[in-house]
């Protein structure tokens, strides 16, 4: 049972889709971000329930295959309480190699059944191709997502990381409920482009890595990761060599404004995030944790009101294009 709420917002409005104000991004529990352990990830899954955060995020390759049949498991008696989202498009083997981007119909087709299959549902709350592929033309991926629809295998389809002209596109042949793309206030580029459409067609903005991949909490230093992090290996040059000391010293000024604030750093981060969304623009970011003690800070931070004044702050402590090195190593799968 639901034992607290956090309130809820919509995204989209020609196909929306009502979910909790702040979602969970379940990726981590599997895989990226440290060594997994699948009971805290399935008792932090539950926990969040509790708490009121329904709308949970996976995909299909993280772990590869194992963080889908993860949030089933911790679903299974729960399934009624949740806005499920998912994803398809970055294609790997069993093994955990790449095989690559993938937008093909057959392929959707496919690829949707099998994750129906490992979460145990009968359907998918919001389904989303994690990235374009840019060889297909996006008209005909679309088209596949709208025959899951029509076959209620999926309820709502979003995209990740598309760029404008491809969300355009991408609407026109079925409504676009949510854009997921990295956003926060370390990642901010979207704000020029993609923002103004998505705003103009109705369209959700679900923000993932609305921590900047853990470095806005302040919890993380140049010792803090283990061997096996991601962003330990300089899969994200943020994390890396000078880059790591010029994000932490606007880390520093951000743990200040949180103090003054009596919240913390990582709250005072994702309240700006939640601050973005207006009448024309539902936002919901999807903070991930596989951890209980940081899922509760996280619903924290929807409590942490800023007024004109505290964005003022963030805004001249984090200039937008202060944020030294790319978001991503290989930033090709990106589309423009």
């Amino acid at each position: 049972m639901t034992t607290t709420s956090i309130g809820q917002r919509t995204l989209g409005t020609t196909s929306s889709l009502s979910v909790s104000t702040l979602g969970l991004g379940c990726m981590g529990m599997s895989e990226f971000y440290g060594t997994p352990d699948e009971q805290s990830g399935i008792d932090t899954i539950r926990r969040a329930l509790d708490l009121g955060v329904t709308f949970l995020d996976t995909a299909d390759m993280y772990g590869p295959f194992t963080n889908e049949r993860l949030v089933g498991r911790a679903l299974e008696d729960r399934r009624d309480e949740v806005q499920l989202a998912t994803k398809f498009g970055n294609e790997r083997n069993p093994d955990g190699s790449w095989v690559g981007i993938n937008g093909s119909p057959d392929y959707v087709r496919r690829a949707c059944d099998a994750s129906l299959e490992r979460l145990g549902v009968d359907h998918i709350d919001l389904y989303y191709q994690h990235r374009v592929d840019k060889t297909v033309p996006i008209e005909e991926t679309v088209g596949a997502m709208k025959e899951l629809v029509e076959a209620g295998k999926v309820r709502h389809l979003g995209l990740s990381e598309a760029g404008a002209d491809t969300i355009r596109r991408a609407h026109a042949v079925h409504p676009v409920t949510a854009l997921q793309t990295e956003y926060s206030l370390f990642t901010r580029d979207l704000e020029d482009e993609v923002m103004p459409v998505l705003r103009e067609l109705g369209i959700g903005l679900v923000p993932y890595s609305p921590l900047g991949r853990g470095m806005l909490t302040g919890a993380v230093t140049r010792e803090s990761l283990e061997a096996d992090d991601s962003r330990a290996t300089g899969r994200f040059p943020r994390f890396s060599g000078d880059a790591l000391d010029a994000n932490l010293a606007l880390v520093a000024k951000v743990k200040e404004l949180a103090a003054d604030k009596g919240c913390t750093p990582g709250q005072l981060a994702l309240a700006w995030v939640l601050a973005q969304g207006d009448p024309d623009l539902g936002v919901v970011p999807i903070p991930g944790t596989k951890r209980v003690a940081y899922l509760e800070e996280n619903v924290g931070a929807v409590a942490v009101e800023l007024t004109h004044d505290d964005l003022a702050a963030l805004e001249q402590a984090v200039p937008r294009d202060a944020v030294a090195g790319e978001r991503y190593g290989d930033m090709s799968t990106i589309d423009a």
